[in-house]
């Protein structure tokens, strides 16, 4: 944990036993691949650590995403040529789905699964010779998603009405949306301009059809409904966004609540173009949510690519060396510990300069 928090240019096997004095890196190793000791429980301290330090009922949100993990070779558990987001590009590559907590206070990851291809998970042989356990199959990133959900909830900490977020992947999935609204937790998940939603007039629309209805696309008036909002500082400043919700069928919601879709415009068209970009999202809360409140959470989706970067950059996420299912879990999850430590000490921190954090909560007025 000190070599993971120290000022090291790399954070693998040998570069973590130099720095605790060791000739070799064989004690790191072990440490990771075979020591006993008991990896899911560590992630459930991290979990409740992150909670104890950073927790807000009213300003939390939990984020769904996924990660990749630049390799060379075929034989590290999970790897193969796919999609990342971390080069944007398909490269070899392992995925990571995690779960993080953002608040006011600050934000972390709490939770980690490693995706498995079904070019890994219709090869046991493979999977033996990674240590993939035998009854680990295939599971879509949704489904990962869903499970350490169902931890989280099963711990105490995602209770119902807290907020959950994610992209397109989770949001376009309708196991994922039913798991949610069956345990009222309300959620703002991105989806893509070709989804079909159902209208309250019963009829089905494509998103981008709903957005033209709702005025999104006029260049030189702002319908009333439209709110100019900020959600959070970026590298050039405040985010600003124009904003709008369409309310939506609510067939299979829980009594009270409402479906909208949630429509985020550019302010100003990109440099040489005359349409301002758009981004959708599908909400389901309470009815008497606000819609500056579902801005909110949308903007909070972002946290999760601030706790990877900086994971990453000061905890070694992605330094590891190692092969193996076990391996992997464990690098990740005292990574995630020195990251947790990190944004905790920063939240004492401006707790004690008296600083106000984002993602603060909507108010009623």
């Amino acid at each position: 944990m000190r070599g993971l928090l120290a000022g090291l240019e790399r954070k693998n096997g040998w570069t973590l036993a130099e720095h605790a004095g060791a000739v070799s890196p064989d004690g790191t190793q072990r440490l990771l691949r075979t020591a006993d000791w008991d990896v899911d429980g560590v992630r459930d301290d991290v979990r409740d650590y992150v909670l104890d330090a950073l927790g807000d009922p009213v300003s939390g949100v939990f984020v769904v995403d996924e990660t990749g993990f630049i390799k060379k070779g075929t034989r590290s558990a999970g790897v193969q040529r796919q999609y990342t987001g971390t080069s944007g590009k398909i490269d070899n590559c392992q995925l990571g789905v995690f779960l993080a907590y953002a608040s006011a206070r600050g934000r972390a990851l709490i939770d980690r699964e490693l995706y498995l291809p079904t070019s890994w998970t219709e090869d046991r042989d493979r999977c033996a010779k990674a240590d993939v356990p035998d009854e680990v199959g295939f599971a879509t990133k949704p489904q990962l998603g869903i499970a350490m959900l169902e931890r989280a909830r099963s711990a105490g900490v995602l209770t119902t009405g807290a907020w959950v977020t994610a992209d397109e992947a989770y949001g376009q999935n309708p196991t994922f949306r039913t798991w949610l609204t069956e345990r009222q937790i309300p959620f703002v998940l991105a989806t893509r301009n070709d989804d079909v939603l159902r209208c309250t007039d019963g009829h089905r629309r494509q998103v981008k059809v709903l957005a033209t209805i709702a005025g999104a696309r006029d260049r030189d008036t702002d319908a009333s409904g439209w709110e100019q909002r900020s959600i959070g500082a970026g590298a050039h400043g405040q985010r600003v966004y124009d904003w709008t919700a369409v309310a939506l069928d609510t067939t299979g919601l829980p009594d009270g609540w409402e479906h909208w879709l949630l429509v985020r415009r550019q302010t100003e068209p990109d440099e040489g173009k005359t349409v301002r970009e758009l981004a959708f999202y599908r909400c389901a809360a309470p009815a008497a949510t606000p819609l500056r409140e579902l801005i909110r959470v949308a903007g909070a989706r972002w946290a999760i690519e601030e706790c990877f970067q900086t994971a990453k950059n000061e905890a070694g996420l992605d330094h590891y060396q190692v092969r193996s299912w076990r391996a992997w879990y464990a690098h990740i999850t005292l990574a995630m510990l020195a990251a947790a430590y990190l944004a905790a000490t920063r939240a004492t921190e401006r707790d004690q300069d008296g600083e106000k954090g984002d993602l603060q909560p909507a108010t009623t007025s």
